[in-house]
Formats: C-alpha cells, structure tokens, sequence
C-alpha cells in the first residue's frame, strides 16, 4: 500500500519555540484524499541530519512530505539536503524566479540577492507554484521513482499550496479513484465520555463509515469519514449514520465541518433576530474578539465591556457596591449584575457576561482558581452559572471563553 511520512524542518521546532500545526494540517489533508501517513517527524536546520532522515524515511516509504527550510537564510537547508540525498544539482528554475521578483514587485519592495536563493530546485523538479510568498514549493525526484515534496513552513503559504497543487498531484500519481468524503459534526456542552457513551456501539461497528471522537477545550468533534466508488456513494453512506449520531446527540450539535461556535452563535441570533452584547472581566475581551471574527458579526453584534478592575464594573456596568461587598466580583450576582447592566446600556436584546478567577492567584478554598460565574438576560429573564475549571491562566481564559459561547448558543438556540 502506497504511503508518506511527514517531516517538519526547523529547530525552533525542537527548542520548543513554536507550535507545529503544519503537521496535523497536512495529516487531516492526506486522509481525507485516501493517502496513508505512517509516521511523522521533526528536525532541526541542519543539512546533514535532514538529508539522512530522507535517506531513512524512503528506505520504508514510497514518498516524503516536509514544510519548512525553504527560505531566503542560511539556516534554510531543506532542499539542499534533499538534492544531496537524492544525489541532484540544484539548478535555477526561471519561472520560478519570475513568480519571485513578480512578488516583491506587486508588495512593492526590492528583491535582495539571497531572495534569488529560493529559485533554485533540485533538477528535474516539479515545482510548485506560491502565490503568496516567495518560496516555491517542489517536488523532488529520485532515481527509483520515490519522491521529496516540499512546502514552506509558512502556515498561510503551505496550506494553499498543499490544497492547490500537491493534493491533487498526490491523488494522480497514486492513482486515488475512491471517493472520500469527511463529516464532523461539532458539538459543545457535552463532555467526550459522555459522547462515548452515546454512541459506543456505532464506534465499535462503524468502520467505513468510521467514527472518531476529538476533544478541544470544553467541546468535542465526532468526525465521520467514508470510502466509496465516487463521492456522491461515499455522502450517501454517511447520511443514515449522521442521522442517528445527531439523534443521539440531540440539543448539542451546533454545526458541520467548517461552521465555529462563534458563527453557530450569530447564526442563531439571526434566526431569532436579536442583538447581542457581552461584559467581560476574566475572559478580557476574547469573547468579543471570537464574535467579530465572524464576517457579518456587525448584523447582531452591538458591542462589549470589558470590566476588569471592580470600579469599572459599577461605574459601566451598574454593578451595585453592596453585591461586590457581599458576594464579591466572582459571584453569580455579580454576573447577573453585569449581564444586566450590559443589556441595559447597550441597548441589547441579549447580554451575556462572565467573571471568574484565571490565576495562578487570587484564589480560595470557596473560589480556588479557575472558578466561572456566568449570565445571560434577555426577555426571559436573567440566569447564572458557576463552573469549575481547571488549567493556566491561558488555558483557563481560553476554555472560559468556549463555555461562555456554548452557554450563549443553548439559550439562544431555546424557543
């Protein structure tokens, strides 16, 4: 059976200064157009070691996917070791140096000499065209056949090009003709074993179409993926399954595949045609900054407070003294208050807020660190929830900001 391994170039890599995203990017990619990935790899900016690991990688494998190491500095080495482990020159290619200078001509900037670097392919390449920077991609050639494709680490260049010209030369040159169709189903306010339970027996007897249950910070995808004669075969099996996953899943689902929480959040107040605001004291904005990130946002999307400091929640918000003075700012009447107060100087039809304790301090035996006060008001009322969180300080924020969307989205989505 035909398959790649993946190879991620770049020391800051294993020093631990960036996050790798490339990798499950291209991973996901590959098994959604029926290409098997056996393993994955990094490695640090040097020629020698990168050009040994292709020698290893190919003993196995019948071809190498990398990103990264493919610009203008003298630390980018990928295609160097590449041609010395295929045993190639590297040659100018001409259409790739105009694809350059054409680039810093539409930026409107001089192209350095070491910019002319990037331009040269192992010989015999077939190059892969980059828009939108200026290392081009390529794949490289050994002499049994067995191949190197390399793609910039630039997540933003890579994913195009991975999308645009190596998937489908993937797909040809390993003859893919089954069609391939992925699902996913995203849900939120249900924890990942509570889905297993659920939905155990359609796990275990489930295997084209397979089922696979991913967790993110306070909400889970189950992804369906099928294998079939043509497209349209593989959709057709998946539709009874995903029926009875959303079934089972009732009241959770709250979108597919490229939808957000965010935009699963405006899409409902659209079908409720109600304006949003949100105050915020722990969260520091981040729900604000998920909602806006949405095109369109501004259809139902009023404005928000972040209300850190106690002054500004009684100063901005209408927060009373007496209920910081005797609950404290992370209480449910504090969250109350706010959502309240929110609603009422916006002019919203739905205020939401949260309050809680991020840390690493400020905590309590009553209120230790990660402890979440939430509220909604609107025309039903107001209401309040405490939940306990566990995590950084990062962590903390982030999955805050997820419970508050998920919360916003199950009332909103309530007749």
């Amino acid at each position: 059976m035909s398959s790649v391994e993946l190879v991620a170039v770049g020391t800051e890599l294993l020093l631990g200064q960036l996050v790798d995203t490339n990798t499950s990017h291209i991973a996901a990619a590959l098994a959604e157009n029926g290409i098997d990935c056996y393993a994955s790899h990094a490695v640090g900016d040097n020629r020698e070691r990168i050009a040994q690991l292709v020698r290893e990688i190919l003993e196995r494998a019948d071809g190498i996917v990398t990103t990264g190491g493919l610009g203008p500095t003298v630390d980018d080495l990928t295609k160097e070791a590449v041609a010395d482990a295929f045993g190639l020159d590297l040659v100018l290619d001409e259409n790739a140096l105009a694809e350059i200078e054409a680039f810093f001509t539409s930026i409107g900037r001089t192209m350095r000499e070491n910019n002319r670097k990037q331009a040269f392919l192992p010989a015999g390449s077939y190059p892969l065209e980059n828009p939108h920077g200026t290392a081009p991609g390529f794949i490289a050639f050994r002499a049994d056949g067995k191949f190197a494709a390399c793609m910039p680490g630039v997540p933003r260049e890579m994913k195009p090009m991975l999308a645009e010209r190596l998937l489908p030369w993937l797909r040809s040159h390993f003859s893919v003709r089954e069609g391939i169709v992925t699902r996913v189903l995203h849900t939120v306010n249900i924890g990942e074993s509570e889905i297993d339970h659920r939905i155990a027996d359609l796990f275990a007897s489930s295997e084209n179409p397979k089922i696979a249950v991913l967790a993110h910070d306070y909400r889970c995808d189950v992804k369906i993926m099928a294998k079939a004669a043509s497209t349209a075969s593989a959709r057709a099996s998946i539709a009874p399954l995903e029926e009875e996953l959303r079934s089972r899943l009732q009241g959770h689902v709250f979108g597919i595949d490229a939808m957000t929480l965010e935009g699963a959040v405006l899409a409902a107040l659209d079908e409720r045609g109600e304006s949003l605001a949100v105050a915020e004291s722990c969260t520091g904005g981040r729900v604000a900054a998920a909602i806006t990130g949405v095109p369109g946002a501004s259809r139902r999307f009023l404005g928000g407070i972040v209300a850190y400091d106690n002054a500004v929640k009684q100063l901005q918000l209408g927060v009373p003294e007496e209920i910081l003075e005797r609950f404290g700012a992370v209480s449910e009447e504090c969250a109350l208050a706010m959502a309240r107060g929110v609603r009422a100087r916006l002019g919203a039809k739905i205020g939401i807020s949260t309050t809680g304790i991020a840390g690493p301090e400020g905590g309590s035996v009553e209120k230790p660190v990660g402890t979440l006060c939430l509220a909604v008001a609107d025309a039903r009322g107001e209401r309040a929830w405490t939940l306990r969180i566990r995590g950084d300080r990062a962590a903390i924020q982030a999955r805050a900001t997820t419970a508050a969307l998920g919360l916003l989205w199950r009332e909103v989505k309530i007749p």
